[in-house]
């Protein structure tokens, strides 16, 4: 089955968001992963909610976690608040990697492999079209997605 007809519409921010809103949007709609794109609608990065976490667990936290123990819940209520006034391209980890994605006649062992080897839970379909080639986002194929498709087809055998 090709990429385009297992892609489906996904929640995204763009770089310029505000990161509140981009935090907001994983909560609230319980995503696997943060898809960014850029200003001209192309993606950008797709970031694991977990390193989203990371990103929000302060450095000398990280460096030695006992200390996480001696904090009170108070700091950690305070997180969220240091995200005010940044947009999603200053909060986003620093080491991001171009998103994986894959063309819409894509088949699903391609998108599968594509998927384990950047380790994250969603893969983008884009197409290039138009004068100047411009990329447009199809949709995104999800790891639940895939999963579906394979067990679906296990059946048939």
């Amino acid at each position: 089955m090709p990429a385009r007809d297992l892609a489906e519409p996904y929640p995204h921010v763009t770089t310029d968001d505000p990161a509140i809103d981009a935090v907001r949007l994983l909560a609230e709609r319980d995503l696997p992963a943060l898809l960014v794109l850029d200003g001209d609608g192309v993606p950008y990065a797709v970031v694991p909610g977990s390193q989203l976490v990371r990103q929000m667990v302060p450095e000398y936290v990280m460096e030695d976690p006992l200390l996480a123990a001696v904090i009170d819940d108070r700091h950690a209520d305070a997180l969220a608040g240091e995200l005010r006034g940044l947009t999603v391209s200053e909060w986003l980890p620093r080491r991001t990697f171009k998103p994986p994605y894959v063309g819409p006649d894509a088949g699903v062992l391609q998108i599968a492999a594509v998927m384990a080897r950047a380790h994250v839970p969603l893969v983008a379909v884009v197409e290039h079209g138009g004068e100047e080639q411009q990329v447009r986002l199809v949709g995104v194929v999800t790891a639940a997605a895939l999963m579906r498709h394979f067990l679906a087809a296990g059946g048939k055998a």
